[in-house]
């Protein structure tokens, strides 16, 4: 039996060397910054790692229905929580398991739906 722990430690290496890897290359290929290489790499990969950890959702009521949307961090355009205030009316539009959400900027912001409640 494998230990899952030890698994995912040496996956975690094994992210962490690709991308100290790829920051060499792009950087040149200049010798001697293996430490700082490898730093960013550890950093940028715990970064991503942590931020797959949590889920982003909005909270949309529609004729009595709650919607909650998920959407994704790296395709929302910069869209940050709280720019809909509580109680706020916003254009909304749904496409099957997908709702749109009409921000302040007039950009959209995908969601897909994953609850719906009432």
């Amino acid at each position: 039996m494998t230990n899952p722990t030890r698994s995912s430690t040496s996956s975690l290496q094994a992210a962490i060397r690709r991308r100290a890897e790829e920051i060499y290359v792009r950087s040149g290929r200049i010798a001697g910054r293996d430490l700082k290489n490898w730093e960013q790499a550890e950093r940028e990969i715990r970064q991503e790692t942590t931020e797959e950890q949590f889920r982003r959702a909005v909270v949309v009521r529609v004729h009595g229905v709650q919607y909650i949307g998920e959407y994704e961090q790296a395709s929302a355009q910069g869209y940050a929580p709280g720019e809909f205030g509580e109680g706020m009316t916003i254009p909304v539009r749904f496409a099957g398991e997908k709702m749109f959400v009409t921000r302040p900027n007039g950009m959209e912001l995908e969601t897909t739906i994953v609850k719906k409640v009432g």
